[in-house]
């Protein structure tokens, strides 16, 4: 989260935003606090997932594009283990 120079506050705000975002895209149905996790920890596992490949995403729009994949990702992992 460092890489990304987003601070705590923005990480949740920007995390929540993406999760929303990938709930809507992924049509599933998640309250606030689950869009939040997923946000954030997506991002965080995105940036983990794009740093391996050599891709670096910085800012806030880096951050909500990478919380976005990574929140998408983790919806469908949640829909691959639930089955």
């Amino acid at each position: 989260m460092e890489d990304a120079q987003v601070g705590w506050i923005a990480a949740i705000i920007i995390g929540g935003i993406a999760g929303w975002l990938a709930g809507m895209f992924m049509k599933s149905s998640h309250g606030i606090v689950l869009n939040i996790v997923l946000g954030v920890v997506g991002a965080i596992l995105a940036n983990f997932l794009l740093g391996v490949i050599g891709i670096s995403l910085g800012g806030w729009i880096g951050y909500l594009i990478a919380g976005f994949i990574g929140a998408c990702i983790l919806v469908a992992l949640g829909r691959f283990i639930k089955r």
